[in-house]
């Protein structure tokens, strides 16, 4: 038993079994034994690998749509430039380096990075401190600062605590995190039906809603009503709210039982982009229409991008070749329509790449 699964088992007996969501929160952002607090879990010696850490195309790719993003905006003299949950700043690096080939925007641009993780802080600190500009670090989006702003988020949204509820004899029952006769974390569900405006569902339908995820995403579209500008989130996700399990945890590349090592695996749940984007209009702002990973970066220019580099760099030809395929590709193991892009601006605005349906979004499920 993990020390965290210890104090979540102490808490069980006190107070009585705990939300899905509260236990995915005591697991990646618990103090002392988070997931989130206590390691960088990227990489092969890590659990996980995202987007930036397989390619540097994908982050330049970002880096062109942020400048395309700041054009469209009128070029406003001042720009908060935002990742939320920024990795090892691999991303932000890319970008950065992308955006030198208009000065003009790094002379309006500040840069702002929404990161818990001490660990993941400094190996942030470390890939930006040749980038030539300011960086600062925010416990949350509370403490960013008004203005016109660019907000990236790769593979955040996936990570926030979600609710789950289980259809069961006529009603919603949230399912809850308890204990066994020997002690052990269990699943379960609440004696009484909750209220919900989830519509009525089959019988063991379950059902997902993601409070911080659409909290947030309304703060950041007032932010964007405000002031003006956008957000790219990039995760993957279902298109079309619906019922399904997504909630899942990994460890050491590896799929795991998510209450077998409480803080010592990442837990995630697929990201419900269209409640994300009910969230921003209700807020005032547009949603823009989905998009896959593919058409977002082919739209952007990564094909040219890898041909160029291939030609510059003949020794690295495969490598990036292999990158460009894990990117965009739509097979098994690929990343190009497992994972979507969903833009939101303010009426009137079409972000980069998001001036066209995707028809891929309606060919893959759901």
């Amino acid at each position: 038993m993990t020390p965290l699964a210890r104090e979540i088992a102490e808490l069980i007996a006190t107070e009585g079994p705990i939300s899905l969501a509260r236990y995915m929160g005591l697991c990646l952002a618990h103090p002392r034994h988070g997931y989130y607090v206590t390691r960088d879990p990227l990489g092969r010696a890590g659990d996980f690998t995202t987007s930036p850490e397989i390619s540097q195309m994908f982050g330049e790719m970002l880096g062109v749509w942020v400048l395309s993003q700041w054009d469209g905006m009128g070029r406003p003299a001042h720009v908060h430039l935002v990742e939320l949950g920024p990795g090892r700043g691999t991303l932000m690096a890319d970008l950065l380096r992308t955006t030198k080939a208009l000065p003009a925007f790094r002379a309006a641009v500040t840069v702002h990075l929404v990161e818990i993780s001490p660990a993941l802080r400094e190996r942030q600190k470390a890939a930006l401190e040749t980038s030539g500009l300011a960086v600062r670090w925010h416990d949350s989006i509370e403490t960013l600062p008004e203005g016109p702003i660019i907000l990236i988020a790769n593979e955040f949204f996936d990570a926030l605590p979600v609710r789950q509820f289980q259809f069961d004899q006529g009603g919603w029952h949230e399912r809850l995190v308890g204990r066994d006769e020997e002690g052990a974390l269990q699943f379960g569900l609440s004696a009484e039906a909750a209220r919900t405006d989830l519509p009525l569902g089959e019988e063991g339908d379950i059902r997902e809603i993601c409070p911080d995820g659409l909290s947030i995403m309304t703060r950041l579209a007032e932010r964007v009503m405000r002031h003006g500008g956008g957000l790219l989130a990039v995760d993957y996700g279902y298109a079309r709210s619906g019922p399904g399990d997504t909630f899942q945890a990994m460890k050491g590349h590896a799929f795991v039982h998510p209450l077998a090592a409480p803080g010592e695996a990442d837990l995630t749940a697929h990201v419900d982009f269209a409640a994300l984007g009910r969230a921003a209009g209700q807020a005032g702002a547009r949603a823009h229409p989905l998009i896959t990973q593919r058409a977002l970066l082919m739209r952007l220019g990564i094909e040219a991008r890898a041909a160029a580099l291939m030609q510059g760099h003949p020794n690295r030809a495969g490598d990036v070749e292999a990158g460009l395929s894990r990117l965009i590709g739509t097979g098994e193991g690929q990343m190009g329509c497992l994972f979507k892009a969903l833009a939101v601006s303010a009426p009137g605005m079409v972000p980069p790449a998001f001036d066209m349906p995707d028809p891929l979004i309606d060919k893959i499920s759901p």
